[in-house]
This record gives structure tokens, sequence and C-alpha cells, in this order.
């Protein structure tokens, strides 16, 4: 587990997961950082971030159940771990 600082967009989605807590996943996500940031936010860019995150301990990740509007595709559902909310508290005193 790394324990290095947060980069200003980890730090976006983090937030964004914070606020969407149970429906987030990458398409929730950079609509969130998009409506609070009113920047275009790539959804390659959140995947990227979501599987760092995910390395460093900060973000847990499942599939979901098949969804009848995915054709059946289950979507990689995150929450925020303890070490995340830690690492984004401590990222706001720095």
């Amino acid at each position: 587990m790394t324990t290095s600082g947060l980069g200003e967009f980890e730090q976006m989605v983090l937030l964004a997961i914070a606020h969407l807590r149970d429906d987030a996943y990458a398409i929730p996500i950079a609509a969130e950082i998009e409506r609070r940031t009113g920047r275009r936010v790539a959804g390659a860019a959140v995947y990227v971030t979501l599987r760092r995150l995910e390395e460093k301990g900060h973000v847990a990740s499942w599939m979901s159940g098949p969804t009848p509007e995915r054709g059946g595709k289950g979507r990689r559902c995150v929450r925020l771990e303890a070490a995340g909310a830690r690492a984004l508290r401590d990222a706001r005193h720095a």
C-alpha cells in the first residue's frame, strides 16, 4: 500500500465517491466532478485514477450484478475505504 500524497484529480475522484456513496462508478463520478468543477472529465482518466486509488488502498471495487439497461453487463462499483477518507483529511489539512 502506497502512502504518497494525493494529486488534485485523485482528491476530486475521492470526494465524488464520498458524495455518491452507493451509486459510485465511473460515469456518475465523472458527472459529479463536471457538475462541481465545470471541467470536462474524460472517462478514461476516471478509470485510470480509480485503479491507482485501489492500488493505494483508498478505494475498493467490485462488479455489480447484471443490469437490464446495460444489456446484462455489470458495473465496476467503488467505495471509499478508511485509508481514502484519511488521505482526504490529510490533503485538506496540508
